[in-house]
């Protein structure tokens, strides 16, 4: 993922936390340290996710895959590594989306916005919050419908197809909020436990 030749008013890089969606958000955004990968309800998206994951490890990136079920774990990740660097580490959130319909269009989901939201909300109470107004968006949206996440998951395209296919506790799983401290990190081509 190379950084843009000229500064672009889309790349976000006066911002730490910076937010975009799919494999063209991964290459619009300047480079960062850290990117966090997020894909809540995988539907339709695994290849995508992968891809995103694939590109921006490609960068010499450090890859994480974040969403609702891990957002603290995934802020508390991104603080070590910064502390670990010993300077201040940029981070891109990537919501991957859904690929729509066949058509190539990106579809924004509404769980990958409530998942980057959650990761970029737990970023900010660790004092990482120089947002970009992408991420600061998210963010809100996620403080705002906290309460409905659960809803919002089951009843969104992509929790209705796993309604559908008799899958609803997949969706209700998705939706709880920090169920998880394990962190995956992208590595030879896939997510792993850290």
């Amino acid at each position: 993922m190379p950084s843009p030749a000229a500064s672009s008013p889309f790349d976000q890089s006066r911002y730490q936390v910076r937010l975009d969606w799919g494999r063209a958000g991964l290459e619009r955004l300047a480079a960062a340290d850290v990117v966090v990968v997020v894909d809540v309800l995988s539907t339709g998206s695994p290849s995508a996710a992968a891809d995103v994951a694939a590109a921006a490890a490609a960068s010499g990136s450090l890859v994480l895959r974040g969403g609702l079920r891990n957002a603290a774990a995934v802020a508390d990740a991104v603080l070590a590594e910064q502390q670990r660097r010993a300077t201040r580490t940029s981070i891109a959130v990537i919501a991957v989306g859904d690929p729509g319909g066949g058509d190539g269009a990106l579809r924004v989901a509404v769980e990958d916005l409530l998942g980057a939201g959650a990761v970029v909300d737990a970023l900010s109470l660790r004092g990482i919050d120089h947002t970009a107004p992408e991420a600061a968006a998210a963010c809100e949206s996620f403080r705002g419908l906290r309460g409905a996440v659960r809803h919002l998951l089951t009843a969104s395209g992509s929790g209705q197809e796993l309604v559908a296919a008799d899958r609803r506790d997949e969706a209700l799983a998705a939706a709880e909020l920090d169920a998880d401290t394990v962190v995956p990190v992208f590595r030879d081509g896939v997510f792993a436990d850290a």
